[in-house]
């Protein structure tokens, strides 16, 4: 099915003129119609300018043209990044009417090697100006964190490849609880320009911009396309990219973990991580069970630091809060920031790899706790590279994912672990497809998202 099919699969049958372009977004559009009243994770759809993309793709291959890697490939877009000509709301009402005339970075080179904005996605589990998000294993369950409309197409096969942000877990969270797979890049990897709300890094060097797909090989043709210099945002560093491919799994220091005093996951969370270090154990990976430092101070460090107001604007200092912390504890707040990193570094020199739950929870039903989050925030706050994979199933039947942290810089370590768990214990699964396609809305029409193209 053109639906599941992996994006690195649709632009080489592109290429070999196997399939065009333009039957291929047809059928990504077309899917996106079945399932999104269920949905509601496509907000705003490209369809016309889609499928003229399409054509055009596929009259340039007609004359020996290639695009770049992704030509003719669909994509979605968050709808915390900018697309040109498209809404981006945030979510937030008061920016309903907001257009941006230019491309996000990420949107751009995403565009320039090839492959085609179908929409974008919801933001939040929920949000004021387009409602609720479902989760495609079971409608009544969350898709958890920002990247929540994201995740949930791109699980219900209405788009192959996507990108998301995250501060704290908002990639891996929502590819944890929507069963794909998803990756945050090291922190300087891949421009922010172009982020809605903006981001300044070096007020925020958490947060990250990174691809969302259903297979691990999608993350890796991505990331060497958005990562990079653009001369806009000062915090990206040219660090060469190794290819993930080269890299043997069996040699690895693998440290694994799934209870701390900041975590108390379900015991089949706790279980699936268990089996995923095994599996790397049983390739011939050194294996250890065991805590890095300080790993309990994530929560505290992470909310003094939502205690700090951040500006609204880049180029004038306009406070989004209250000055919630004296000058004095903004500094301390730093020093525990600083002496956290520290701690965690000197741990990785010993490990290549560390594995850990998602979340404590997976999904949960709309209404209810999600859980906490002690497993990403140390992630965010040291900078590393994080790839996310399904490696097991709830007793309620919602993927159970597993995070692969590794040293900075290493996205190919991490990679090409996270693509090994997905080849042993199966990785992305499709949801049922009666769950999906019942034509009745679950909400009244008149509090639908619309869709305008």
């Amino acid at each position: 099915m053109l639906i599941y099919a992996s994006a690195t699969t649709l632009a080489r049958r592109i290429r070999d003129r196997d399939v065009s372009s333009l039957e291929i977004v047809q059928t990504h559009l077309q899917r996106i119609g079945q399932v999104n009243p269920r949905l509601n994770a496509v907000v705003q759809l490209a369809a016309e300018q889609a499928l003229d993309a399409a054509r055009a793709a596929d009259a340039a291959l007609a004359r020996g043209e290639l695009f770049g890697p992704l030509h003719g490939v669909p994509f979605t877009v968050k709808d915390w990044i900018d697309a040109a000509g498209m809404p981006c709301t945030g979510g937030d009402a008061r920016f309903r009417d907001r257009v941006p005339a230019q491309d996000a970075t990420v949107v751009a080179r995403l565009r320039q090697a090839g492959a085609i904005l179908l929409g974008k996605t919801n933001v939040m589990v929920e949000n004021e100006v387009y409602g609720r998000t479902n989760n495609p294993y079971n409608l009544a369950y969350s898709p958890c964190g920002s990247s929540s409309g994201e995740a949930a197409i791109i699980a219900a096969g209405g788009s192959s490849l996507g990108l998301g942000s995250d501060s704290g877990g908002s990639i891996r969270q929502p590819a944890h609880a929507c069963g794909i797979a998803g990756l945050k890049p090291t922190a300087g990897r891949v421009p922010l320009t172009g982020h809605f709300p903006w981001i300044g890094p070096m007020n925020d060097p958490r947060t990250v911009i990174g691809p969302l797909a259903r297979y691990v090989e999608d993350l890796a043709l991505a990331l060497p396309i958005l990562c990079g210099v653009d001369w806009q945002d000062a915090s990206v560093i040219p660090m060469p990219l190794a290819d993930w491919r080269t890299v043997d799994v069996s040699s690895l220091r693998v440290a694994f973990y799934t209870h701390h005093a900041e975590a108390e996951p379900t015991p089949e969370t706790a279980e699936t991580c268990r089996r995923a270090a095994l599996s790397l154990a049983a390739l011939g990976a050194v294996v250890e069970e065991t805590l890095p430092p300080r790993i309990e101070e994530a929560y505290t460090i992470t909310r003094q630091y939502w205690a700090r107001p951040e500006s609204a604007s880049a180029e004038e200092w306009v406070p989004d809060g209250e000055f919630r912390l004296s000058s004095e504890q903004v500094e301390a707040h730093l020093f525990a920031w600083d002496r956290f990193r520290r701690a965690l570094l000197g741990f990785m020199a010993r490990f290549d790899v560390i594995l850990t739950p998602v979340a404590e929870l997976p999904a949960r039903p709309h209404g209810e706790s999600e859980g906490r989050i002690p497993y990403t925030l140390p992630y965010s706050l040291a900078g590393y590279p994080c790839a996310v994979v399904r490696c097991g199933t709830s007793p309620e039947g919602m993927p159970i994912g597993v995070q692969v942290v590794a040293q900075p810089w290493r996205e190919d370590v991490a990679l090409a672990v996270a693509a090994e768990l997905e080849r042993r214990l199966g990785g992305w699964q499709p949801p049922a497809m009666q769950v999906l396609e019942t034509p009745q809305p679950l909400w009244p029409v008149s509090d639908r998202a619309s869709l305008r193209g």
